[in-house]
């Protein structure tokens, strides 16, 4: 196993002790995980081809699905209204 698949790994770990963590925590949290998950994407492709770059992307999408959804929801210019 590689280095970078090792840290994927590690990242994927801090994830979940996030998401056990108090519900205060988990944007800042996820926030954290994005500025290093999205470097480490890049690394884990660059040594291990892009099929290993794309499951690590989408485990980590799996991960942070709400920062996602508002994402494409913000591209799309789209919002929930509850009238």
């Amino acid at each position: 196993m590689t280095v970078s698949l090792f840290l994927a790994c590690v990242w994927a770990l801090i994830a979940t002790l996030i998401a056990m963590g108090p519900r205060r925590f988990h944007w800042p949290g996820a926030w954290g995980l994005i500025a290093v998950g999205v470097p480490l994407v890049g690394w884990v492709t660059y040594q291990n081809g892009p099929i290993w770059g794309l499951l690590v992307m989408a485990g980590g999408m799996s991960v942070l699905r709400w920062p996602v959804i508002f994402l494409v929801r913000a591209l799309r210019g789209t919002r929930d209204t509850a009238e």
